[in-house]
């Protein structure tokens, strides 16, 4: 009887108090995918605009596919989690040698930077295919309301709530159901101070019944988080300033930075001057500023170098109104604005 009471209520739910979203006013593939993979990382509210914006400067997917690396990630500038822009920029590229949107499950899961989460809301919400998602408001609304304690995030957990979902799902409704779980997580089961009080499945929620609800979902293993220390410089030099690119194998690979050493602490005055091989008058704009990260916690340091002469430091000389022109972390977007203007 819990699994038509559940989904049926949910759905009651959904059509009282469901988000009216951009991304739900379509069932084109393209737009639901991007709205999804900026989703993975972003809250709706953050990711609204982004997607507004991307959408606007990439209308189709082959716009997307004609796009430069760098085009794509200006665009993605503030959102964080880059990987996803440059997986979302290849997959374009394999989309259009297809010749369409690829429209089954596994097609779908094919493509670069595409999970399971992610295959089952585009098979759902774009071509009404019965594909549950699981994703963080899916764990914790079937972990609370059935009273499930086996970790998420173990093998066990993943199959067990993966097999629940699809039982629960209304297979002649996916797509509203799917979204009808995700918003109930987001906006009335969650992580903290749920409204227990007005849900409509509070004479049937196992966590409530048991006093459990601040306790579920489960996790078996703590995330372990690293310090690092950067020390960045804007460099002034006649109206030119320097930009880097980073490489591959760390985190905001593709983006650009200005001149920056990371260290095992905080580097002394002595230490950056030696490091910069360079005269010339030395402010500090801001110091350890923290930036939290999934597994890193970030302690930066910001200069502002000003110099006569350009001297021999690594990267691309560029004008410094030139600067907007390209996509830098969240982190170093905030520092810049601290950057006095000529």
């Amino acid at each position: 009887m819990n699994a038509p009471i559940f989904s049926l209520r949910l759905l009651d739910w959904y059509a009282r108090c469901g988000r009216v979203l951009p991304w739900r006013q379509t069932t084109d593939p393209y737009r639901i995918w991007v709205s999804e993979i900026i989703l993975q990382q972003t809250r709706v509210a953050q990711g609204y605009d982004y997607f507004l914006r991307f959408v606007r400067r990439f209308p189709t997917v082959e716009a997307l596919a004609r796009a430069s690396e760098d085009e794509v990630m200006v665009q993605w500038q503030g959102l964080g989690y880059y990987s996803r822009a440059r997986n979302l920029h290849y997959a374009a590229r394999q989309i259009v040698e297809r010749g369409a949107f690829p429209s089954t499950y596994d097609d779908i899961r094919s493509l670069k930077g595409v999970g399971d989460y992610t295959a089952a809301a585009i098979a759902s919400l774009a071509f009404g295919l019965p594909c549950a998602v699981v994703d963080g408001n899916v764990y914790r609304v079937l972990s609370r309301y059935f009273g499930i304690d086996t970790p998420i995030d173990s093998t066990q957990g993943k199959k067990l709530f993966a097999a629940l979902a699809q039982e629960m799902l209304v297979a002649s409704r996916p797509a509203d159901y799917n979204q009808a779980i995700m918003d109930f997580g987001a906006l009335q089961c969650t992580p903290k101070s749920p409204s227990c009080h007005a849900c409509p499945l509070a004479d049937s929620c196992q966590a409530l019944a048991s006093g459990r609800v601040g306790q579920l979902p489960v996790k078996g293993h703590a995330t372990r988080v690293r310090d690092r220390y950067f020390t960045y410089v804007y460099v002034r030099c006649q109206g030119e300033t320097i930009v880097q690119k980073r490489g591959s194998g760390d985190i905001w690979q593709g983006l650009y930075q200005v001149p920056m050493h990371e260290t095992e602490r905080p580097m002394s005055l002595e230490e950056l001057r030696a490091w910069l091989g360079a005269d010339g008058q030395l402010t500090q704009l801001c110091a350890n500023r923290l930036h939290q990260l999934t597994h890193q916690r970030l302690h930066a340091d910001f200069y502002l170098l000003e110099v006569e002469r350009k001297p021999a430091i690594d990267g691309e000389w560029i004008k410094e109104t030139e600067l907007g022109h390209y996509a830098v972390p969240r982190l170093l977007e905030e520092l810049l604005a601290r950057v006095p203007s000529l």
